[in-house]
């Protein structure tokens, strides 16, 4: 064989392998770990990898099915491993991609959905991810036992120390983390709370970690508290503004530039978790269930005004107020259907005064004793029917002013009692009363 032929096929070969090698050389993105995570009407896969990699998607129908590709990946996750107790996930499996050095991802559907995705950069706990979210358009309806929940007859207050973990919320002047602030202020009126008897105070944390904001309202759902209060320090992106407000949930879009950094910012703190919620807005073919559920949720606003301002009256006892009247923002925390809920911001963190002043114990328990008396306040005139301070408020005597046309009898028929025991509960020798005249009425 001609040398040069033969030079010519070694060169060849040699190149084919360089080329080979180098090709393997180049490490492809693995998939380290995948979680499903489904609620009512969405559900969210959270894909992990070792590297950074692109994609792209489509979807396809009879049978619904949706295609991920993932650049320069490999295909040796076990897919069959991956819990999925989602009911619009049939199963994930591989298929052949376009490019041999891809990874084709199938995800088999129960039905049609809409879907959005999204890569998230690497945290202190987690690498690179692409979220993939899933979304029914149609839901089943959701089932829900009607039956009274059993009262407890302590009042419950959920307290929601706010951000956590690897979301440190916003970041003071001095370094100051509003996540330690916030869990600081929750303890001590926790603890004002327990010390009070027929109250009781449940934490949504208690230490230094993250629970997405989707997730802190189901702490009253469950418990069926009769109120959450969600604890915060403010930020702005100037450090003059300075002082507390107190927020409810509105109807719609929040009502000032202030409200809107703050839902903003809630969303991006959703982020960090690896597997949180998505709020989906209902369609009008859910218009009844909507209707029943704004129901409800007008009744928790009335009483999340009422006590939001009391707690803005104790608080700028201690505080300037930078909102003299509640406001409102869509924020997820507050959106347990049948709690009164409010989030408080204590002050601004990015002002360097009131960083300061958020650091001094004494103050911080001077904020959580005005959150408390705001608290009691609210609940001593209006307690739960079922709890020990409604039994008591009954157990104390009424009392009623007589007005002209009023007598004896008339009173004694309009509280259901005896006239004889009208009569001896206030020293009456006859059945004769007078206009103005303080009358005790007794138990029945």
């Amino acid at each position: 064989m001609n040398k040069n032929v033969v030079a010519y096929k070694v060169v060849s070969l040699i190149l084919t392998l360089f080329v080979s090698l180098t090709s393997y050389a180049q490490v492809k993105s693995n998939i380290t770990d995948i979680r499903i995570s489904p609620s009512d009407d969405n559900t969210r896969v959270v894909v992990d990898f070792s590297k950074e990699t692109s994609f792209s998607h489509f979807n396809l129908q009879s049978p619904d099915r949706l295609v991920v590709d993932f650049k320069d990946t490999s295909s040796k996750f076990n897919f069959s491993k991956v819990d999925n107790n989602s009911t619009l996930i049939k199963k994930i499996r591989y298929s052949k991609p376009k490019l041999a050095s891809d990874m084709r991802m199938v995800i088999e559907l129960n039905k049609g959905i809409t879907v959005q995705l999204f890569s998230l950069e690497p945290s202190a706990d987690f690498g690179h991810r692409v979220v993939i979210d899933l979304n029914d358009p149609n839901p089943a309806p959701v089932v829900t036992n009607t039956a009274a929940p059993k009262r407890d007859k302590d009042i419950i207050i959920v307290i929601d120390a706010g951000h956590g973990g690897v979301d440190p919320g916003s970041i003071g002047p001095k370094g100051t983390y509003e996540k330690n602030i916030t869990l600081s202020i929750s303890k001590m009126l926790a603890k004002r709370i327990n010390e009070e008897p027929g109250m009781r105070a449940i934490m949504t944390r208690t230490g230094d970690y993250y629970i997405s904001p989707n997730d802190r309202p189901d702490f009253a759902t469950k418990e069926n508290a009769d109120l959450l209060v969600s604890i915060h320090a403010d930020a702005f992106t100037t450090p003059q503004p300075r002082g507390g407000s107190v927020w409810v949930l509105s109807k719609g879009r929040a009502d000032s530039e202030l409200g809107r950094l703050l839902e903003r910012t809630e969303r991006d703190s959703e982020l960090l978790g690896s597997a949180a919620d998505v709020i989906g807005d209902r369609d009008t073919e859910r218009y009844f269930a909507e209707t029943i559920f704004n129901m409800s949720m007008d009744l928790s606003r009335a009483s999340s005004y009422d006590i939001s301002n009391k707690v803005i009256k104790e608080m700028k006892k201690v505080t300037r107020m930078h909102k003299k009247i509640p406001q409102s923002a869509s924020l997820a925390v507050l959106t347990a259907p049948e709690t009164p809920s409010i989030l408080v911001e204590v002050g601004f963190i990015s002002n360097p005064q009131e960083e300061k002043n958020l650091n001094w114990r004494a103050y911080r328990q001077k904020l959580a004793d005005s959150l408390f008396k705001s608290i009691q306040l609210f609940f001593k005139n209006a307690p739960p029917e079922g709890t020990l301070w409604a039994q008591e408020r009954d157990d104390q005597p009424r009392k009623h002013k007589v007005k002209s046309g009023e007598s004896l009898s008339v009173l004694a028929k309009r509280y259901n009692v005896e006239v004889d025991s009208l009569r001896a509960a206030n020293n009456l020798k006859s059945d004769l009363v007078r206009i103005g005249q303080t009358l005790t009425i007794p138990a029945y």
